[in-house]
């Protein structure tokens, strides 16, 4: 095992129990075996248990890919520890393959001296043929390095549920959940919860219920009567922070906060959304939530959706519409007409691969320089990102306040590794979340006296227009495309006018006021600096980590607010000698910040649809230290002492 043995024990059955302080496993197999199901239970049972945790689900782009077969391999990878982690792990201690593909596919990720369990009922022939291996790897010298455990799942999930009355090839579509029931017993978690769950999850059908519970039942005890697995182990609950607990998604975390800010707000939130991965599920959360004053709308396109969000917020509701980088091409114009009308919007766009249909499972960060420029005219809009599955639920609630307090439409940037990663949430106490209640006008404000509605008088401290809900006796007032005259909102084509109204829109945004970047820099004396925003906070987190731990300095700034920037960020990046800027795109951040803050930086990009590893970006680092000239480079004493 790669991950920290710190003792040792003897059960009292002869059974060897290790303590680790972490470890990360990854399930592997055809789209169809229900991996992300596994993972997803084995991943409830650590929250529950108290381990700290992330996750990276991984999966096809097609609905059914052709079975047994690379493109058709899904998988879904649990880091858990004792102590608080950033990442879903760089590499696997532990891989269950449940076919060649899957084998084939993941192997080179597993480290010399990891476990390997193999459902060996898969590894025919033919299903050999269709990944290229001439003869089975698992009698080679391929996996050699590794602990290999060889398990016959589909024929023993059959043979404990040969009672049960189904066919061969239903019994064995329960295997996944021996799968789960092994590494259940392994990793001493919880049944409990597994098993009730699959009860709730097929209420409809108890027949199923009960046969995946038999197979989950079957893995575990396969675990604890076999000699094959001499050793289990267990993983300590992790210290964190007093207070309720729950395992979220990024999704779903967005979904709460903007349930949350309608709360908060006092407004009905209105949802105008097409369905597109990986945004659709905040789309189906919503929905769930008609309580609480949520109204879902499934258009027919992306314009449609964006269009009656925003008709939503004219009529006094907060308007939302989701989307990924496709769809908010298509939204372009109508977030446009959002900057125009000068009313609140909240965009989320849930980054992909792209560019066009591109990798629409898969996780990029591309979607920066759309999200600022991506509009005709000058339209500028605030931009804004979380950081982790759980930060998701703070943005969201962010974002709703900018775009009710200044009247604007913001643009939310998740991404693909944020929406369908998972981590512990700390469920914050009401009380503690922001007032965002809102002040409709309700009265005549014209300034001349007489009487009028002037829709485009300004807050002289936000330069937020009035917000009147139509309807309102004595506020009618016209909105539309067309430029508006400063004030009274008539139809205006005098070119000091649109010149003002320009810079009011652009000076509304820029006087956004954001909190200062916070610099990660434990000694106070590091040359280097790495800057990142987004799904990026993990890696260069755990990244920042590996390399003070060898001995060296770096410091660390994360950046939730894009647009504005935080007033304080060009002090910041003067302060040090290099800076690294890591994206999952081709230097979009790096670019804004040359341009900014005439600062230059070292872009490292990658654009291969899946997160950063910590161990590449500690190795960039430490290349990036190692070229700096000897005399400058501090120790992390603290001291300031000289390398």
């Amino acid at each position: 095992m790669t991950s920290e043995t710190t003792t040792s024990q003897r059960a009292d059955s002869g059974e060897e129990i290790r303590q680790l302080q972490r470890v990360v496993i990854r399930f592997a197999g055809d789209s169809g075996d229900g991996m992300q199901l596994t993972g997803d239970r084995f991943t409830s049972e650590a929250a529950a248990f108290g381990n700290d945790l992330a996750t990276l689900p991984n999966f096809p782009a097609e609905i059914r890919a052709p079975q047994g077969t690379l493109p058709g391999v899904s998988s879904f990878q649990l880091h858990f520890a004792d102590f608080d982690i950033l990442t879903p792990g760089d590499r696997p201690d532990v891989l269950v393959a449940m076919n060649p593909a899957a084998l084939k596919a993941n192997i080179t990720d597993l480290p010399a001296g990891g476990i390997l369990i193999v459902n060996t009922d898969e590894f025919t022939k033919r299903n050999l043929g269709k990944v290229g291996y001439d003869d089975n790897p698992l009698d080679g010298d391929d996996v050699a390095s590794f602990q290999v455990h060889e398990v016959a799942m589909a024929q023993l999930t059959r043979g404990a549920l040969e009672e049960t009355g189904l066919s061969k090839k239903e019994a064995e579509r329960a295997k996944n959940m021996f799968a789960l029931g092994l590494l259940s017993w392994m990793y001493h978690r919880p049944t409990d919860g597994t098993e009730r769950a699959l009860n709730e999850k097929f209420a409809k059908r108890p027949e199923l219920a009960e046969a995946n519970i038999l197979a989950f039942r079957a893995g575990w005890n396969y675990g604890e009567t076999t000699e094959a697995f001499a050793v289990s182990y267990e993983v300590a609950p992790a210290k964190l922070e007093q207070g309720t607990y729950r395992q979220i998604t990024g999704n779903a975390a967005l979904a709460y906060g903007i349930v949350a800010a309608g709360q908060r707000s006092g407004l009905p939130v209105f949802l105008g959304s097409y369905p597109i991965t990986p945004a659709s599920d905040v789309l189906h959360e919503l929905s769930q939530h008609k309580g609480f004053d949520v109204t879902s709308f499934q258009a027919e396109d992306e314009i449609a959706g964006v269009g009656a969000a925003l008709g939503a917020s004219f009529g006094g509701a907060l308007g939302v519409t989701t989307t990924s980088g496709p769809g908010l091409g298509l939204k372009a114009e109508t977030i446009g007409l959002g900057v125009a009308l000068e009313l609140p919007l909240l965009v989320v766009d849930v980054q992909r691969g792209g560019p066009s249909t591109g990798l629409p499972t898969k996780t990029e960060q591309t979607d920066l320089l759309q999200a600022m420029f991506g509009r005709n005219g000058e339209s500028p809009v605030p931009v804004i990102a979380p950081q982790s599955p759980g930060d998701a639920f703070g943005t969201a609630l962010d974002a709703a306040r900018i775009a009710l307090t200044y009247r604007t439409p913001v643009l939310l940037l998740s991404d693909g590794s944020i929406a369908n990663g998972s981590e512990p949430w700390l469920v914050p106490d009401v009380t503690d979340l922001p007032d965002l209640s809102v002040e409709f006008t309700r009265e005549p404000n014209a300034p001349d006296g007489s009487g009028d509605f002037w829709p485009y008088l300004r807050d002289a401290e936000t330069l937020a227009r009035p917000w009147a809900v139509p309807g309102t006796a004595g506020l009618e007032h016209r909105i539309g495309g067309l430029e508006k005259a400063d004030g009274t909102g008539n139809i205006s084509y005098d070119p000091d006018n649109h010149d003002k109204m320009v810079r009011l829109r652009q000076g509304k945004i820029d006087g956004i006021p954001v909190p200062d970047v916070v610099v990660d820099d434990p000694s106070g004396h590091a040359d280097v600096l790495v800057i990142g925003w987004g799904s990026t906070y993990g890696p260069i987190g755990a990244a920042c980590r590996r390399v003070r731990n060898a001995g060296r300095d770096v410091a660390a700034v994360h950046l939730r607010h894009l647009n504005p920037l935080p007033a304080n960020l060009g002090d910041v990046l003067g302060r040090y000698r290099a800076v690294v800027c890591p994206e999952m795109n081709l230097g979009q951040l790096a670019m804004l910040l040359r341009a900014r803050y005439l600062v230059d930086m070292m872009s490292y990009t990658k654009v291969a649809g899946l997160p950063f590893k910590a161990e590449e970006l500690a190795d960039v680092l430490t290349n990036v230290l190692a070229d700096m000239p000897a005399d400058t480079v501090k120790s992390n004493t603290g001291n300031g002492v000289q390398a």
